[in-house]
């Protein structure tokens, strides 16, 4: 048996899933002729408490989008110091956008209203023109840590008091929402372009969607296709989808015990130095000295148990759908045997 805890994108369709798919109604989705994929977008807009959305090959697409349709070369887009927009995506904001980026530490990643304000460029012209706040929740690189509603409300009130533009990467939006209890549709009020991300918790295989005011929906199809994101018949991925937000929501928080089961686990392991705070799905930890991440990575391949080396010190764990109590019981005694 294999426990594959290197990410939560490794998720395989269940067989419902599969069956959804294969009985998808298709069209030409560039021709806007895919039932299917105008359903999945009318869903997820009305998930968001917003008026538009427009399916995409990943994340990282439209992430990228919603930047693009919110900012002019020469600005700058002001994010935490690890988000994925700026550490994860291949230098998209320089390639795409042509902007800048102001890196704050924030609070585990999570911004607050002073470090915004401290950061805002003035309009002279040695700077660039800030224009945009991009928030990121969960918090990939601080083990999943999440926003509330009230802070974004602040967040997002205070920002457009200046001016500003607010996009929301949202590729595990669901998992906060698993742990605060919060509704969904009482957040897009407070962005211009959220990214959700379908084949990461949620399990489907491809697929993200940018939700969006309606006035910036012709904008992101046309840069949708400027990338190369426009899809033919991809209902079929659409179907996927729609299966994932009306049957795995709801699960997601097994997914959270199996994490802080975890995390209780491998904080009294002498080989680990220290530990972020599990709060969702993933856990960090630093290794103790000498033990680097190659050789933690080779000792637990022997027992099939799958990891990810998340920096030269540190080691990344995450729990999903294709994790089960069984899994969750050989990765314990795994850990808890490890010795070096």
């Amino acid at each position: 048996m294999i426990v594959d805890l290197r990410s939560d994108t490794v998720t395989k369709p269940t067989p419902a899933m599969l069956d959804a798919m294969m009985h998808a109604e298709v069209g030409d989705d560039v021709f806007g002729e895919d039932p299917t994929i105008i359903k999945l977008e009318k869903k997820t807009a009305n998930l968001l408490g917003m008026d538009a959305a427009v399916f995409c090959p990943s994340g990282t697409m439209t992430n990228q989008i919603g930047i693009k349709v919110l900012t002019q070369p020469y600005q700058e887009v002001i994010c935490y110091k690890g988000a994925h927009i700026y550490k994860y995506e291949g230098g998209g904001l320089a390639g795409n956008s042509h902007v800048s980026v102001r890196l704050l530490p924030g609070d585990r990643g999570r911004l607050s209203i002073e470090e915004i304000s401290a950061n805002i460029n003035s309009a002279d012209s040695h700077y660039p023109s800030t224009s945009v706040v991009a928030l990121e929740n969960t918090v990939v690189r601080e083990a999943g840590s999440f926003y509330t509603l009230s802070q974004i409300k602040k967040i997002s009130e205070f920002s457009r008091s200046k001016g500003l533009g607010m996009h929301l990467d949202g590729a595990r939006f669901f998992n906060a929402l698993a742990e605060t209890g919060e509704k969904s549709m009482d957040f897009g009020q407070y962005f211009d372009t959220v990214s959700i991300c379908l084949s990461k918790g949620l399990g489907a295989p491809v697929g993200s969607v940018l939700v969006c005011k309606k006035e910036l929906e012709p904008k992101v199809r046309r840069v949708r296709k400027a990338f190369g994101g426009g899809m033919r018949q991809a209902g079929f991925l659409a179907a996927a989808a729609i299966y994932a937000l009306d049957n795995h929501i709801g699960r997601l928080k097994e997914d959270h015990v199996r994490a802080m089961e975890l995390g209780k686990v491998l904080a009294k392991q002498s080989y680990v130095k220290s530990m972020m705070p599990v709060d969702t799905n993933i856990i960090i930890f630093e290794l103790s000295t000498g033990i680097t991440p190659e050789k933690f990575l080779a000792r637990i391949g022997e027992h099939q148990v799958k990891a990810l080396a998340f920096s030269p010190t540190e080691i990344r764990l995450v729990t999903h759908l294709d994790v089960d109590d069984s899994m969750l019981e050989k990765a314990v005694t795994v850990f808890s045997k490890l010795s070096f």
